[in-house]
This record gives C-alpha cells, sequence and structure tokens, in this order.
C-alpha cells in the first residue's frame, strides 16, 4: 500500500521515525546538536557568550585592562607628558625585565606554588655577566650561556628539593632568597659593582636598538596575516570534524581589531625612538610561552596539576617532572630579566636583583590575571601586569612623588586583584566553571 498523503512520519534506515526537527538537527554540526551544551554563532552570539562568562565569574583580563585604562588616563590628567612618546617608550625599556621574571611567576602560580627568590636569581645572573665578561674577559655569548645555565640549575635543584623530599616551596625559595642573595654579594667581591661596556652588544641591544618605522609595521602586518591564517586554518578543521566553526565576518573582526590594537601603539612609540629591540624580545617570550602552556601537552598538564594534583597523576602525567620543568623555567626567566636589567642600567652591583624586583614580579603575574589557587592564567598575565605595576612606578616618578607613596599604591592595586580573584572564583563555584 501507498505511504503517500497517509500522515505516516518517514523512516530512516534503522526503521525508527524521524521529525523533521530530528532531521534538521542531524544537519547541525555535532557539537550543536545536543541541547545541553551551550554553543553560540555569529557575532551577536559571541558577545552574549562573552557576557554569560562575566556574570558567571570568569572575568579574564577584563579588570586588569580596565584598571590600566583608569591608571594611564589618571596620570595623564595629572602630567600631560605621561602618555607622550618618549615615556611611553621608556615604560617599555622598563616593562621588560620585570614581565620577564613575571611570565617564570605566572608558571609557578599555575601549580599553585609559589617562587620568592626570583630577584636574587635575577641578581646572581647579573652578576655572573658581569664578573665573567668584564673582569675575566669571556666573550659575551658564553658569559650569557653561563649565566641562564646557572638559573636552569637553580630552578631543577628547586624542582629536586620539593619533588623527592616535599619541602613546601616557599621555603625552599626564600632559603634560595637569602643563599643566592649572599651568593651575589661573594660573586661580585668587594667592589660591589661592575660597569658594562657602553659599547658591547648586550648594552646596545637594551638600549640603543629599536625597529625602524617600516620594520614595525611590517611586523604588525605580519603578525596580523599568520593570526588570520591560523584561526581560518582552526575554522578549516573544525569543519572537516563536523564541528561548528567561527564565521568569516567575526574572524575577519577579530583581525581587524588586533590590527588597530597593534598600530596605536606602534604609531605613538614612532614618534620617539620607536619599539625596542628589547621590548619585542620580552613580546616574542610571551607568545611563544602562551602558545607552549595553550597547544602542547606540556602547557595541558600543567594546568591540570594546577588544578587537582592527584587527579592529573591518575591520568596519567608525570607530575614530578611537571615541577621540575616549571620550576627551572621560572628560575630561567628570572636569569633572563636580571641580565636585561643590567644591561639597561649599564652596570652589576649589589643592588642588582634587590629591593622590589620580588615584589614587583609577583604582583605583576597577580595583578594580570593569574589566580593564585592554581590552574587558572595566562602568559598575556605577565604582561598586562608589568605595564600596571611599571605604569604606577612610572607615573609617581613624573609626578616627583616619594617611594613610599609607590608601595602604598602598589599595595592597593595588589590588594584589589587578590580580592577580585577571590570573588571571581567563588562565582564560578556557585556557576560550576570552577
Amino acid at each position: 500500500m501507498s505511504l503517500q498523503g497517509s500522515g505516516t512520519r518517514p523512516q530512516d534506515i534503522s526503521g525508527t521515525t524521524a521529525t523533521p526537527e530530528e532531521n534538521g538537527a542531524a544537519q547541525l554540526p555535532a557539537d550543536l546538536q545536543d541541547e545541553r551544551l551551550i554553543a553560540r554563532q555569529g557575532i551577536s552570539g559571541a558577545v552574549g557568550a562573552f557576557t554569560s562568562r562575566l556574570r558567571s565569574g570568569d572575568l579574564g583580563s577584563v579588570p586588569v585592562v580596565v584598571g590600566l585604562v583608569i591608571i594611564w588616563a589618571v596620570f595623564q590628567v595629572a602630567n600631560s607628558s605621561f602618555l607622550s612618546s618618549r615615556n611611553l617608550v621608556n615604560l617599555t625599556l622598563q616593562t621588560t625585565s620585570v614581565g620577564v621574571i613575571a611570565l617564570g611567576i605566572v608558571l609557578v602560580l599555575l601549580l599553585g606554588e609559589i617562587d620568592l627568590s626570583v630577584g636574587s636569581v635575577s641578581g646572581v645572573a647579573a652578576a655572573v655577566v658581569g664578573v665573567t665578561f668584564v673582569n675575566e674577559g669571556w666573550p659575551i655569548v658564553l658569559s650569557l650561556v653561563a649565566a641562564i645555565a646557572l638559573g636552569v640549575l637553580i630552578g631543577l635543584f628547586y624542582g629536586l628539593l620539593y619533588t623527592r623530599f616535599g619541602v613546601p616551596s616557599f621555603v625552599i625559595t626564600l632559603a634560595g632568597l637569602l643563599g643566592f642573595l649572599g651568593l651575589q654579594l661573594l660573586v661580585l667581591g668587594k667592589e660591589g659593582t661592575i660597569n658594562l661596556p657602553y659599547d658591547s652588544a648586550l648594552v646596545g641591544f637594551a638600549t640603543r636598538s629599536f625597529l625602524s618605522p617600516a620594520m614595525a609595521y611590517a611586523l604588525v602586518a605580519l603578525v596580523v596575516v599568520a593570526y588570520a591564517l591560523s584561526r581560518w586554518q582552526g575554522r578549516t578543521a573544525r569543519a572537516a570534524a563536523g564541528l561548528s566553526a567561527a564565521p568569516t565576518s567575526v574572524i575577519a573582526i577579530k583581525a581587524a581589531g588586533l590590527a588597530i590594537m597593534l598600530l596605536i601603539p606602534v604609531v605613538v612609540l614612532n614618534g620617539d625612538r620607536g619599539v625596542s629591540s628589547m621590548f619585542l624580545l620580552f613580546l616574542a617570550l610571551v607568545v611563544v610561552t602562551d602558545l607552549a602552556v595553550r597547544r602542547t601537552r606540556w602547557g595541558r598538564s600543567v594546568f591540570a596539576v594546577g588544578g587537582n594534583v592527584e587527579a592529573a597523576r591518575r591520568a596519567g602525567i608525570n607530575v614530578r617532572m611537571i615541577y621540575l620543568t616549571v620550576f627551572a623555567a621560572c628560575t630561567t626567566f628570572a636569569a633572563v630579566g636580571g641580565i636585561l636589567a643590567a644591561a639597561r642600567l649599564v652596570a652589576v652591583s649589589q643592588a642588582s636583583g634587590g629591593t622590589d624586583v620580588n615584589l614587583n614580579a609577583i604582583a605583576s603575574a597577580v595583578i594580570g590575571g593569574t589566580s593564585l589557587f592554581g590552574g587558572r592564567g595566562s602568559a598575556y598575565s605577565a604582561l598586562l601586569g608589568a605595564l600596571v605595576i611599571t605604569s604606577i612606578s612610572n607615573g609617581l616618578a613624573l609626578l616627583s612623588l616619594d617611594s613610599n607613596v609607590r608601595y602604598i599604591v602598589t599595595a592597593v592595586v595588589l590588594l584589589i586583584a587578590v580580592t577580585i580573584d577571590s570573588l571571581s572564583r567563588r562565582s564560578r563555584q556557585a556557576h560550576g566553571r570552577a
């Protein structure tokens, strides 16, 4: 008997009946067919998903970006030279060494641990460069390798004490703070200060190396094109796998936004000396670290260990190796940051790595959005946090205010950042996102 006009529902090849709605759902991407999954498409959908994350406590970098805008606006009103090309070039130079050290702190905080010795490690690494390069006459490359290798060995030693003997990282690195400060004084000897040759390649890189305007604009174009191609490749891969993919319009808007975000500071910096090669090195380290954390198995393991150590161990992650590599990466970044700071100041002294280096590095990581509870953060936290810290220091210096005011302001900003982190963590838990 014919089924036409009988109102009978069509059947699929398995013999089960399928409604038109079910047939339509079968044509949707695989990750949109389950109504329990939250998935939004288009520009309005992306905005809706963003606001939903904010309401649930997943604030990301929004608080620090808003705070940075407010800080810059306040200092610009107080002193019109704050946002001048010359001062912003100086700001990028000041940010670099602190930001590089903060990168290592971000990695350690992702594990829920801490390193209080980064200042002393940066100081002793700078002292090694000064003594071997200036006093002993080593080639600069060999001096740099020796200082960075020392940083790696210190981190491996920390990781060994932590994983083998269970000594808390707070105690290990507090002892390291004192021990390596003493080693720095011993290496520098009675003189206490070593001036680096102004015509050396290291000092030239830190103080006189800037991109030409043409190179800076070409680099911006290259970064934007690379970003758009990577997003398009990801979109193609998701579509081939039957998953939802961002529309071309969204990719174009994000690429245009990135181009504007990069062009504005480049134009301003080119009004003076331009983009510093040292600051560009810092940006490259941020990008590489971010890719390592987000796109590699090692990075996913770091987040897993920081979120739940026991669960990570049962999942087959080599927890001991993660701790060793992260502590080593932290002290390596500290050594590199100390070398860059000495090169910018054209000298190594007993004060190198001292005063408030530890404070600024740890505060940069936390203010930038890295959680003290572990498992949440980004390499870009070091960049944003370092910009906040150095902007406060730079702005107060332009206003000729004493260092006591800078310490108080930094403490208030740090306390606000930690409070926001705690409140957002509670909100994420309440919404099931923690």
